[in-house]
């Protein structure tokens, strides 16, 4: 009996260690999320900015004229996760990759991944990687990130004139009742859905906008800083979807070990209420034994 209740005892301190463990990577995850979250809405103001200007040059300059059916180069970039603990994360977002590859057509996908574990999860989709990059580690490592894939993408488009650009990002957003979800979008060349509203958009000043220097410039400048905000938005909330994913993990994992624990405490209150009673009933039968001699002597003496 005391051997058990050393092994419950034992098992008990183990599943509070572990249990402190799990705490403090929720907690972690929550934490790191922070930043990219703050780092998420930041890019938003940027962005809409950028989307400004371009607003400006469309009142300038009047509707961008609209791409003919040409020969084009397709570039995916696809952002995953390399710090594990967040259930399946590339493999859904590997999944959903693929099986929207499958439904298009024409010229094949260039993939940029972002994380090794998530270009080993395309791979399983047999999907070839042309380049994987480092998960970034900070929000700086986001700004450098992002640029780097705008310069890969734009050396592929000048690698591949006089071919247009279609590019496209991919990965794992919030959804509003907590969930996650894969998210394709596109990236270049600009939606056009996207243009027209800003076109038809009022003005905000009574001042008329103007835009200095050439045109083709400008333009670029615009398309540039567009594209540094979708990927800086994409891979930002791609980290904070998967520090999102992995607290969710993390408190279940906390949950569960809660449940264990207290059962193995259960136990241990029942083992131990079971020896108190064992060595009760064990008092109680010495002290019978121990006067039954004494009543018998006492009933002989009576009669004599």
């Amino acid at each position: 009996m005391a051997r058990t209740l050393e092994s419950l005892a034992r098992k008990t301190r183990s599943l509070e260690s572990i249990r402190g463990i799990v705490h403090t990577m929720k907690t972690v995850s929550m934490l790191n999320a922070a930043p990219y979250e703050q780092a998420a809405r930041a890019i938003e103001a940027y962005h809409a900015t950028v989307l400004e200007g371009l607003q400006a040059f469309l009142h300038c300059h009047g509707p961008m004229p609209r791409t003919r059916d040409a020969p084009e180069t397709r570039v995916l970039v696809v952002f995953g996760s390399d710090h594990g603990l967040c259930g399946n994360y590339n493999e859904a977002l590997a999944g959903d990759v693929a099986r929207d590859i499958a439904r298009g057509a024409g010229e094949p996908w260039t993939v940029l991944c972002v994380g090794a574990q998530m270009a080993d999860a395309l791979a399983e989709q047999r999907i070839a990687v042309a380049r994987t990059y480092l998960t970034p580690a900070s929000t700086d490592g986001i700004v450098r990130l992002a640029n780097r894939l705008a310069r890969h993408l734009d050396g592929i488009r000048r690698a591949n004139l006089p071919r247009s650009l279609t590019a496209r990002i991919a990965f794992r957003e919030r959804q509003q009742d907590g969930s996650a979800a894969s998210s394709l979008r596109m990236l270049l060349p600009l939606d056009r859905d996207l243009l027209d509203t800003l076109q038809a958009r009022p003005w905000p000043s009574r001042s008329l906008p103007t835009v200095a220097g050439p045109v083709e410039e400008v333009l670029g400048d615009l398309v540039r800083g567009h594209l540094f905000a979708s990927l800086f938005r994409a891979s930002a909330e791609a980290l904070v979807t998967e520090n999102a994913a992995r607290m969710a993990r993390m408190q279940q994992a906390e949950e569960t070990v809660d449940d264990r624990l207290e059962s193995a405490r259960a136990d241990s209150r029942r083992l131990r209420q079971s020896e108190i009673t064992a060595e009760l009933l064990d008092l109680t039968a010495g002290f019978d034994a121990f006067r039954k001699p004494r009543r018998r002597a006492n009933k002989a003496h009576d009669a004599t």
